[in-house]
């Protein structure tokens, strides 16, 4: 008996330690020949550890009866199922799981009064399902998916001792009233009708109106209605309306998505005020942010999330600010002693060359040079869906951008810094002769030199009838084909696991990095990338920025980019342009000059300082008024890069 025990003890240690996920959108039973049932060896021996057939939508998996050897995973046609081992740590930690062979949610993030709490993983880990947790929209089952699932006494039960167990019971006991800022908010004028000032208006519960619209510069939108504002005007605004609430949990999913560098320092800011005062000191804030450098500036203390994306995610304890970025960076967990990423991430600056300056004048032998440009905007008429009452007429401005001559070498990367309306798209469109200067207009004659030009456009539409592997055969059949820009470009962007997806059914962040290979993929002499961050979690934009360097490096190419996220920009650049001027109405492009200094300009605008982190380099931005920030002000170093 006690033989027969221990073997059934270590057997149901082994079940714990194995979930089977099943993709729903790949599994397709009805177009295969159901291999993962009738290659299965536990099936063989008469056991129903897979159960599938022709009627079935999707196969189901007994994780008590898997015996992990991954027959099915290798035999799967489609690609749909996952087999994967869990840390022997997670045995009783399951927060929540949405269903059988579907994801899985390991501890939930620690709130904490008076304090904000910053959450950093990858897409798919489990950030926007802790959030709902905390907000009181989801129930977590701990696990019991079948039937009723836990009661809240369970769940209570389950977290006493901890300060989860008092939360979720001001949750339940509604003394606590929670707001959200939704992660998408391009749906926003769909479930919402009205103009930005009155909405905020009626909103406003803790007489801050004011004080928010000057912060997220709304002022100039607040008579727009919902449906004709911008990507960035819809985030500024969903920021606002959050903020003006007066309730007790207050939280974020991204909010730096489609925001410039000072429109992400204010919201930042702003959301830090939130936790400042007597009142502020009982209000719980929690915010989900992948620009790692806005995420340091705001948090108070650190979660790290760490898994496999789409099958389980586990949420560590929480860490000082810069501890919790680093654990993160370097993809291992001290405490746990857990390797979540095979390589550490770090962000050396690249050194300048001697011929920089001669490079920036476009003087330097062998190199490409475009003269002192300039080009006007005239706006187009608006058509208005409804009348007004007659106001004092406002003339619109149009919008003036200057180019100074500048010029770039091969194996360069050329980085833009500036606001939202400062001209950036409309110089690289010049670049890529998508749009004439004014010069071209009245002389008629060509004014940019003719490059081979590869552009990468700041909004990606998808148009292809057809799957991602067709597109590339169909686009750049050349390189698709090629070993070397396989594992230097596809691979790293996990471009080759969507080759088989329809290309208008993918995500955001899925059509950002094909549209990078599409743009690495052509051959050109300069590269024209438009916000390769955009949509891309904290992993895959230092991923892309590794990528995109190590490829213009070797094939001895230019790029220019745009790039709003300071810590890839910081890493990508050789040289950066410095825009200057008033958005939206007359603003200069600067030469092309050196990191150090550029970066000094450009901060000295926005009144802030940076310094590098002594562990990984990556740069850190000094809090307002701090020491660091006072004394780097003082001797003008905006920018300092030496070590701490």
């Amino acid at each position: 008996m006690p033989k027969d025990n221990k073997r059934k003890g270590k057997g149901d240690g082994d079940v714990k330690l194995r979930i089977a996920i099943v993709d729903k959108e790949k599994c397709k039973p009805r177009k295969c020949k159901q291999e993962c049932k009738g290659y299965c060896p536990v099936n063989r021996m008469g056991k129903q550890c897979i159960d599938v057939s022709k009627k079935s939508k999707i196969c189901y998996i007994s994780e008590s009866l898997c015996i992990g050897c991954g027959i099915c995973v290798q035999k799967c046609p489609f690609d749909a199922i996952s087999i994967i081992n869990l840390p022997k740590a997670l045995n009783s930690s399951t927060t929540h799981r949405y269903g059988p062979n579907s994801f899985k949610l390991h501890r939930l993030p620690i709130p904490r009064p008076g304090q904000v709490l910053g959450l950093v993983g990858t897409n798919g880990i489990g950030k926007s399902t802790a959030l709902k947790i905390l907000g009181g929209k989801l129930k977590p089952n701990l696990g019991k998916f079948d039937g009723m699932g836990p009661d809240w006494s369970d769940i209570l039960a389950y977290f006493r001792g901890s300060e989860l167990q008092n939360y979720f019971t001001k949750i339940l006991e509604e003394d606590l009233k929670v707001t959200m800022k939704p992660q998408f908010v391009d749906h926003i004028p769909r479930s919402v009708a009205g103009h930005v000032g009155p909405i905020l208006a009626k909103k406003d519960g803790r007489s801050v109106q004011k004080y928010v619209m000057d912060m997220l510069d709304l002022n100039d939108v607040a008579s727009r209605s919902i449906d004709v504002l911008s990507g960035g005007e819809l985030q500024r605004f969903a920021i606002g309306v959050v903020t003006v609430q007066d309730k007790d949990v207050y939280m974020y999913d991204e909010p730096s998505s489609y925001l410039d560098v000072k429109q992400r320092l204010n919201a930042a800011l702003l959301i830090r005020s939130i936790v400042e005062g007597d009142e502020g000191a009982k209000r719980y804030v929690v915010v989900v942010e992948h620009d790692l450098s806005v995420l340091d500036y705001l948090s108070d203390y650190i979660c790290v999330l760490y898994g496999v994306p789409g099958a389980y995610g586990v949420i560590t304890m929480p860490y000082s600010v810069r501890e919790g970025i680093n654990v993160f960076l370097a993809g291992f967990i001290p405490t746990e002693n857990m390797r979540f990423r095979d390589e550490e991430l770090t962000f050396k600056v690249a050194q300048q060359l001697d011929n920089d300056a001669e490079v920036s004048d476009g003087k330097a032998g062998g190199h490409h040079a475009y003269p002192d440009m300039t080009k006007t905007l005239v706006p187009k008429p608006r058509k208005r869906k409804f009348k007004k009452k007659k106001k004092k007429k406002k003339k619109r401005g149009t919008f003036k951008l200057h180019v100074k001559r500048g010029g770039f070498r091969p194996s360069q990367i050329v980085v833009m810094l500036g606001e939202n309306g400062t001209g950036k798209t409309t110089f690289i469109r010049m670049l890529a002769g998508v749009m004439k200067p004014d010069e071209a207009d009245e002389t008629g004659k060509t004014v940019v030199p003719e490059f081979n030009i590869s552009y990468k456009p700041q909004k990606i539409v998808p148009r292809f009838e057809g799957t991602v592997q067709q597109l590339l055969v169909r686009k750049i059949p050349k390189f698709y084909a090629h070993p070397r820009f396989n594992s230097d470009v596809i691979k790293p962007l996990n471009v080759d696991k969507l080759y088989d997806q329809e290309v208008k059914h993918l995500s955001g962040g899925e059509l950002q990095r094909v549209a990078i290979t599409l743009a690495l993929g052509k051959p050109a002499d300069l590269y024209l990338i438009d916000e390769p961050s955009a949509y891309l979690d904290s992993e895959q934009r230092i991923l892309a920025a590794k990528v995109i360097k190590r490829f213009i490096i070797q094939a001895k190419k230019t790029a220019y980019v745009v790039e709003h996220d300071f810590i890839m920009a910081t890493y990508l650049a050789d040289n950066v342009v410095v825009y200057e001027g008033r958005p939206g109405v007359e603003c200069t492009a600067n030469s092309p000059q050196p990191l150090l200094s550029g970066m000094n300009k450009f901060l000295k605008q926005l009144d802030i300082t940076f310094r590098r982190d002594p562990t990984n380099y990556r740069p850190r931005i000094n809090k307002q008024n701090s020491i660091k920030d006072r004394d780097q002000k003082k001797r003008g170093t905006y920018f300092y890069m030496d070590d701490d």
